[in-house]
């Protein structure tokens, strides 16, 4: 679902980044879930994947 939201919103996505995601704990899908309801561009999403916030 969550990489439905992301195509939906930044329409395509890198495929070292979907396989990050692919990679990620559902905590960890479920926030990130919730931060790209504010994300405008991929740029967003590595700045969260990269963060230090990012739930391990």
């Amino acid at each position: 679902m969550v990489l439905r939201l992301l195509h939906r919103q930044l329409r395509e996505l890198n495929p070292d980044l979907q396989a990050q995601i692919e990679a990620l704990s559902l905590v960890q899908l479920t926030e990130l879930g919730e931060a790209s309801l504010d994300f405008i561009s991929e740029a967003d999403l590595v700045n969260w994947l990269d963060s230090d916030e990012t739930p391990k």
